[in-house]
């Protein structure tokens, strides 16, 4: 099966029933969100493991958390539901990060303060060619790795949070809202941050064939 998007009255209805003890009614509100929590890990797994480590392997220990924990979720609920999910994944990537890598992660990069929760914060690479999109022909080669030069030199230029806040709002596509919670600012914090950032990504890559779509 596919993730797909859910409505807000179907979560709803699926959590009643989760709740309820219905195992299928968890399944699928867990893979509602599917698709949305492979992309994060994808964007955050350090590039050693690219061809280590499957993202569904890091999403079936994230489900089987999620079936342990989601009890003791029900009793409070402080984060909304996906962010709780994404939260339940990021440990789960963070625990494959130290299993494979060891000494050669930096865990102070790892749990940078500026997130409330051990996460893997997304590298200048993986922004930059996720940014450049993919270019086959030889010589579009060429120029992508020029291009990656320039994009991962720009990104480095800015601070931690704006390279994150940029992550999450463009290529995670959370909502403003949940870049906030997730990076525990305040709302307008989060939204000025975005705007000034990719106003002054896009002002530095100019000519770079980077796609902001």
């Amino acid at each position: 099966m596919k993730s797909d998007q859910i409505s807000t009255d179907r979560e709803a209805d699926l959590f009643e029933k989760a709740k309820s003890g219905d195992l299928q009614a968890m399944a699928e509100l867990f893979l509602a969100y599917r698709g949305r929590l492979r992309g994060m890990v994808q964007l955050r797994m350090d590039y050693r493991l690219h061809r280590r480590v499957d993202p569904s392997d890091v999403l079936q220990e994230a489900y089987l958390d999620y079936a342990r924990r989601f009890p003791r979720y029900c009793q409070d609920q402080a984060l909304p539901l996906f962010l709780w999910l994404r939260q339940l994944t990021a440990q789960r990537l963070v625990d494959v990060h130290r299993r494979h890598l060891g000494a050669k992660m930096r865990d102070a990069a790892m749990e940078a303060s500026i997130w409330k929760r051990p996460l893997p914060p997304v590298s200048s690479n993986s922004l930059a060619s996720q940014l450049l999109g993919r270019m086959t022909s030889a010589s579009q080669a060429a120029q992508r790795a020029e291009d990656q030069i320039k994009v991962q030199q720009a990104l480095e230029r800015l601070k931690p949070m704006d390279r994150e806040v940029i992550a999450l709002r463009h290529f995670e596509m959370l909502s403003n809202d949940e870049a906030a919670l997730t990076l525990g600012i305040s709302k307008t914090a989060a939204s000025n941050r975005y705007i000034r950032a990719l106003k002054r990504l896009k002002e530095e890559l100019t000519g770079v064939g980077v796609s902001f779509g």
